[in-house]
């Protein structure tokens, strides 16, 4: 028996022109005893080179699709007006959360690019776009905070990631407040 194979598992046998990969070579961490279930194998079938390019080039005519034809954050947001959101004019006293400092709403009323405001003053509001950096679900509101469904990922009311999956931190949106009409207007 070798002392770097105590199990006298049978090793991988690499084909010509076979992609080395973490499935390939069974380094899954995460998943030793899977491993040792299927006998050191591999269970799925690496793809050559040629199936890796078309592959790539799909992907990469659907990500352009997807921003030619307006898709993801290029699409104007409630209110109308121009740039990648738009321009979102919010009347706060519709939004009894935003009546005290510390408040958080979403304020887009389901329509367009998800948008929440936090009331950070009596005459000042930050505002950021509700979708989470880490795979683009749409972030919840918690308890004075956000919170993503899709992977776990937390951030405060400032928009700054503070835990769950790792990423970046909620994209902040320009808002200004005319206390006179009490209207806060959002745009990006």
């Amino acid at each position: 028996m070798d002392s770097r194979n105590p199990e006298g598992l049978m090793p991988h046998i690499y084909a010509p022109g076979e992609i080395l990969n973490a499935e390939t070579t069974d380094l899954q961490l995460s998943s030793c005893k899977e491993c040792e279930a299927r006998g050191g194998q591999s269970t799925t079938a690496p793809f050559d080179r040629r199936e890796f390019v078309t592959r790539s080039a799909i992907a990469a005519v659907g990500a352009l699709l997807t921003t030619a034809c307006g898709g993801g954050s290029t699409a104007t947001g409630p209110g109308g007006g121009s740039g990648s959101f738009g321009t979102l004019a919010v009347q706060v006293s519709s939004y009894p959360a935003l009546a005290s400092v510390g408040g958080i709403a979403r304020v887009d009323s389901g329509q367009g690019t998800p948008v929440a405001a936090v009331r950070t003053s009596a005459t000042t509001f930050s505002a950021f776009s509700l979708i989470c950096p880490h795979f683009g679900c749409t972030v919840g509101i918690a308890t004075g905070s956000f919170a993503c469904p899709c992977h776990g990922a937390r951030f405060a009311a400032n928009g700054k990631w503070t835990g769950g999956q790792p990423t970046n931190n909620l994209s902040a949106l320009s808002a200004s407040y005319d206390s006179t009409s009490g209207t806060l207007t959002i745009t990006a």
